[in-house]
């Protein structure tokens, strides 16, 4: 079995176009919610959401290829441009029919399908764009960074809604660790801030109507009432140990742990008491060969929705057990960047690399009041400088879908 590192990382999120800047925002308690400005929110009954600020895709692409890349896609490869420059891999020295993409999404390309569904409707069927299907399936994001960096190995999307960012990483490390792949470009992307979009998360009762930026993404408050949707992408470079040391990369941490579970419970709710994230949990330590003491910091998935907090406390509960479980720091990193569906688990899989990297482990912001169905230590609003040696990163998807990455400090 081979080992697996984490040698770069690259990232387009609400409150930091870039690693450095998210990186950053996270350490400041920095929020990325506000009023949605992207489409008209007159008559929607969510108001808020957690845009991607300053953005212009001709900053990143010319005017031809912006308009044929639906916006998942282009922060996809954004994302995996940074990631693929933060490695310092080389192209020319590389074997790259050995390197993979697994790039992930929740909804894929909304914003071209809804765009040419009301031409289609308006003005008839051949004024729908020939590119509408190449922009609006979901393994696009894939199939667009592999194109755009070279790789020639492995290559596909997964889908398994909000948990999509998890398992495409987690996929990816089990790809290096069999030996089939030196280099996997893994992680998540999103762009649903859209009009259908939000309507069908309110109409489902998932997203929060509260309109102060600072009560709505909540996790782990009594007062939550439910999620904010956030954009963005994150991309992790996973390498297999022996090919990164070789060429003297910079290692942010080791993937030693993957556990992926399902409910078979219900659609949108989590099983009761978290019994699928908890053996998801259990199979991920399980692989690495620790024990629960053993765990620093927990990422939880933590969406601010009643069910999700108060299940994944009790799931936290049962795969730590009581004692471990009062000790282990666990925050929400969804409080500064609202939910990216699809491509949370790629940016919280960042947080986790970070968190090892510079000893720093996250807040859940703008939290107040205390609900003792999730009475863990939630970091709540200031982050603390301390050593993390085991982090885990949770995800939780529509469908039943759980997936844990456990990652420990590289010596």
């Amino acid at each position: 079995m081979k080992r697996v590192v984490i040698t770069g990382l690259g990232a387009i999120t609400p409150i930091g176009n870039n690693v450095e800047e998210f990186w950053k925002g996270i350490k400041l308690g920095k929020c990325g919610i506000d009023y949605i400005k992207s489409f008209d929110t007159t008559n929607f009954k969510v108001k808020l959401a957690a845009e991607v600020k300053n953005y212009n895709p001709e900053d990143y692409f010319d005017k031809r290829e912006a308009r044929r890349l639906d916006k998942f896609s282009q922060y996809a490869m954004i994302a995996s441009r940074e990631a693929w420059k933060d490695s310092k891999l080389d192209k020319e020295k590389e074997n790259m029919e050995k390197v993979g993409v697994i790039v992930g999404s929740g909804i894929g390309g909304i914003e071209t399908i809804e765009t040419e569904n009301k031409k289609c409707n308006e003005k008839g069927p051949d004024r729908v764009s020939p590119m509408y299907i190449p922009m609006g399936i979901l393994n696009m994001a894939t199939g667009n960074v592999a194109i755009d960096i070279g790789a020639k190995g492995e290559s596909f999307a997964m889908v398994t809604a909000c948990a999509t960012g998890t398992h495409c990483i987690g996929e990816g490390f089990r790809m290096i660790k069999h030996g089939y792949q030196d280099v996997v470009i893994a992680g998540g992307t999103e762009a649903g801030i859209t009009p259908l979009s939000i309507a069908g998360f309110t109409n489902i009762k998932a997203l929060t109507k509260a309109e102060d930026k600072n009560r709505a993404s909540i996790p782990f408050d009594k007062e939550r009432s439910g999620f904010v949707m956030g954009e963005g992408a994150g991309v992790v470079i996973l390498e297999e140990l022996e090919h990164a040391r070789k060429r003297g990369a910079k290692i942010y941490a080791e993937v030693v742990g993957y556990g992926a579970t399902s409910d078979a419970y219900h659609i949108t709710s989590p099983a009761p008491g978290g019994e699928g994230g908890a053996r998801a949990m259990k199979l991920a330590m399980e692989e690495a060969g620790v024990t629960p003491e053993e765990i620093t910091y927990i990422n939880a998935h933590g969406t601010s929705t009643h069910l999700n907090d108060s299940y994944e406390t009790q799931g936290i509960k049962t795969a730590l057990g009581e004692e471990a479980s009062k000790k282990v720091m666990v925050s929400s990193t969804k409080s500064h960047t609202g939910h990216l569906l699809g491509a949370a688990g790629g940016v919280e899989a960042i947080v986790c690399a970070k968190s090892i990297q510079e000893g720093f482990v996250p807040a859940t912001i703008n939290y107040k009041v205390p609900d003792e169905e999730c009475d863990l230590d939630v970091v709540p609003n200031e982050g603390r400088n301390i050593e993390v040696k085991y982090a885990i990163s949770n995800s939780l998807g529509f469908g039943g879908h759980n997936s844990s990455l456990l990652l420990k400090e590289y010596k």
